[in-house]
């Protein structure tokens, strides 16, 4: 891990221009805020740099105001991210990059962690060379999730190509295969790819830590222990999974579209936030 994430500060965040790219883990999926627009665990992020930058500049003018842009969109994978994405972050001059990718990719038979992993660090070598401090993010441990726990064994050859490539140059990681608490079902979404508006929250407060801002670890302590399911309710909801969501998405990738062929990015330019986050 970064030796910067050891100690934590009281001071204002030094980023001014953050931008996050990735997919639909990024963009916010299931995470429906006041608007009825996503939200996610990168808008939630921000919220935190841009209030610890405010809270230490109580007078205001001193400390020049975070500004956000946020270019996911749902369904991208990894090449796609990197020679759109990463160019228009550095475009926008970015100081913070959240670059969150490859779940898609690895979702595909015959993908290879390898070659994922060599495509996200030429990019992170990119961001970096452009002044940009990086913050990655490990898969999820999927062992909890059926079918998908097929592809645990390139998701932990992903999730450790991430850390030697955050040691070479020298990034942050937030460990979401280590968040254990990202194991229990009702942080997820029905589709049981997104998370809850929780599990947002979650993993935006951990990113949080992972940067250095004060946290209390609140990110990690396991929900309240759930009713047991009993053998029959599984399997209906686990049939009723495959019909609405695993069926679908099959059919797309045999048509050869994606859930945002037709999405624009939600936040295209670096614009401040408004002060008080209503949704939090």
């Amino acid at each position: 891990m970064d030796e910067r994430t050891e100690e934590q500060t009281t001071q204002a965040p030094p980023w001014t221009r953050y931008v996050a790219v990735g997919d639909s883990f990024t963009e916010g999926m299931e995470d429906v805020g006041e608007d009825g627009a996503y939200r996610g665990w990168a808008d939630r992020l921000a919220h935190q740099l841009a209030g610890g930058r405010a809270a230490a500049d109580p007078t205001g003018g001193a400390i020049e105001p975070l500004r956000y842009a946020n270019l996911a969109v749902r369904g991208r994978l990894l090449g796609q991210i990197v020679q759109e994405q990463v160019p228009a972050a550095i475009e926008l001059g970015a100081d913070l990059v959240s670059l969150v990718g490859g779940g898609n990719d690895v979702l595909r038979p015959g993908s290879d962690p390898d070659r994922l992993a060599a495509r996200l660090e030429a990019a992170v070598v990119d961001l970096r060379v452009s002044g940009a401090d990086v913050l990655l993010a490990t898969p999820v441990d999927p062992v909890q999730s059926p079918l998908i726990n097929l592809t645990r064994g390139k998701a932990a050859v992903f999730a450790a190509a991430i850390w030697t490539i955050a040691r070479r140059h020298q990034t942050y990681v937030l460990d979401l295969w280590g968040m254990k608490a990202l194991q229990d079902r009702r942080l997820w979404a029905p589709d049981r790819i997104h998370l809850t508006s929780e599990g947002h929250q979650r993993v935006a407060l951990h990113a949080a830590e992972v940067l250095g801002l004060a946290g209390d670890g609140s990110w990690a302590i396991p929900l309240p222990p759930a009713q047991a399911r009993d053998r029959r309710t599984a399997l209906r909801e686990d049939a009723q999974w495959l019909r609405q969501y695993v069926g679908p998405w099959v059919g797309r990738r045999l048509r050869r579209q994606s859930s945002g062929d037709t999405v624009q990015p939600k936040r295209p330019t670096a614009e401040p936030l408004p002060l008080v986050d209503r949704d939090s």
